[in-house]
């Protein structure tokens, strides 16, 4: 049977926010075992079969692309880090329900889109520049350089949490995480022909919010 989980967001000693799975429920005397190496179905097998530790990696191999996704579409770090816990709570309870017919980012990327389409129907976006810094590292560059640069991705931020949630989602999918239309189509439960048309809609949404049209 596996431990009851429960998440805390703190600061570490790098830029960021880290997300630890505290188990509640440990193995007296169990070994620890090393689950960094284990490919992706050994590492799911692993957690399903509730083996201390084995989780702790699936979360530390996905949470920034999962954070990063839920905090683009929500603009802002409180909602972000909220809907984050949401998604890895979800995944824990239904990992055994994940049949392998997509690979398992998507699958999550899949769940944190149903997670924050929710939020989006329940409470409009509040915009918040993101840390740049949090989750990129920094590049040599001039402090006028720096200035524009966040001046252009925080009108970029504001603009897409005015876009309709799919757009939206698939716009995020796309543009930031690099997802082939397929993948956006696995992860939307949609066509591939639907995420299609919503990418160039938001792209035109985007332009005439940021006034290029």
């Amino acid at each position: 049977m596996a431990p009851s989980i429960a998440w805390t967001l703190g600061r570490t000693s790098q830029p960021g926010w880290d997300l630890t799975v505290v188990h509640e429920e440990p193995v007296p005397g169990a070994e620890q075992p090393s689950f960094a190496e284990l490919d992706e179905p050994a590492l799911i097998a692993a957690c399903i079969d509730g083996r201390p530790g084995a989780f702790d990696v699936l979360v530390e191999r996905h949470r920034r692309a999962i954070y990063q996704l839920c905090h683009r579409f929500v603009a802002n770090h409180e909602d972000a880090s909220d809907l984050t816990q949401e998604v890895f709570l979800r995944a824990f309870r239904g990992l055994r329900n994940f049949k392998g017919q997509s690979t398992l980012a998507t699958w999550l990327y899949r769940i944190a889109v149903n997670v924050c389409l929710n939020r989006a129907a329940a409470k409009p976006p509040l915009s918040e520049p993101i840390d740049e810094h949090r989750h990129l590292d920094s590049r040599a560059e001039s402090a006028t350089d720096r200035v524009l640069r966040e001046e252009r991705a925080a009108r970029v931020r504001a603009a897409i949490a005015h876009l309709p949630p799919k757009q939206r989602a698939a716009l995020i999918l796309r543009a930031y995480h690099e997802l082939t239309h397929q993948e956006i189509a696995d992860a939307l439960g949609s066509s591939v022909g639907a995420v299609k048309a919503n990418v160039f809609h938001a792209l035109q949404n985007l332009k005439r919010l940021l006034g290029e049209v």
